[in-house]
């Protein structure tokens, strides 16, 4: 078995959506970014990256490379998913927190771990997505930006 850990935050600005685990959320701000700046698959494409031993998302879908410019992130999950099978490994379940003042996510919840086990071709209930605020701490909670921190845990096949 291997774990891994990722973390990602982005910039909220003005005409950007807004979208996390696939989902646009209706909301004033959105992130910036390369590609979607879906904060939320890009934990989790660098926990999976890191649990498989195989880097991070900068080194196999740079954000200087012009092919991934304002690339769906799911995507991106969807060949991680391919690198990380590769090498013998299943996923046995996913733990993510979602960072952000505001929106709330809870709304959105289901359809995001939808989305996300859908990709990752794993059960709904191996995928868990939490949402929290800072407390209205750090740039998070002053609105600048919103962060999410995955875990998951693979298994040799």
């Amino acid at each position: 078995m291997r774990i891994g850990t990722g973390y990602d935050v982005h910039r909220l600005v003005p005409d950007r959506k807004l979208i996390l685990g696939g989902v646009t959320i209706p909301n004033k701000l959105g992130l910036l970014g390369h590609s979607d700046a879906d904060v939320l698959v890009h934990s989790l494409c660098d926990a999976l990256l890191g649990a498989a031993g195989m880097g991070d998302i900068g080194i196999h879908f740079s954000d200087s490379d012009p092919e991934y410019k304002d690339i769906d992130s799911m995507k991106i999950l969807s060949s991680v998913l391919e690198m990380v099978s590769e090498k013998g490994f299943i996923i046995i379940n996913i733990d993510s927190t979602i960072c952000a003042e505001s929106p709330k996510i809870a709304p959105y919840r289901d359809d995001i771990q939808k989305n996300i086990a859908k990709i990752l071709k794993i059960d709904f209930d191996r995928v868990n997505i939490k949402a929290t605020t800072t407390e209205g701490l750090g740039f998070i909670g002053r609105g600048e930006g919103i962060g999410a921190m995955s875990t998951v845990l693979l298994n040799l096949i």
